[in-house]
């Protein structure tokens, strides 16, 4: 596990930038990884959860359909 950063003055530990993959550079394209909110437009993407994707800007949720048991 990577240690953390003090701050300047001493204080509490700054936290690293996470690295999350949301695209990819295909040659020439870029390949998004995840949906993009389509209130906010293309540069803010949908979090993907167990039964939902939302967006973290705006606050849009979709619910994801559950599949019935029988």
């Amino acid at each position: 596990m990577a240690e953390k950063k003090k701050d300047a003055k001493g204080g509490a530990p700054k936290k690293e930038p996470s690295k999350r993959n949301l695209y990819k550079v295909e040659g020439t394209r870029v390949v998004r990884s995840r949906r993009p909110c389509p209130k906010c437009g293309a540069g803010v993407f949908l979090a993907e959860h167990k039964d939902r994707a939302s967006c973290g800007n705006c606050g849009y949720t979709e619910m994801k359909q559950q599949a019935v048991a029988r």
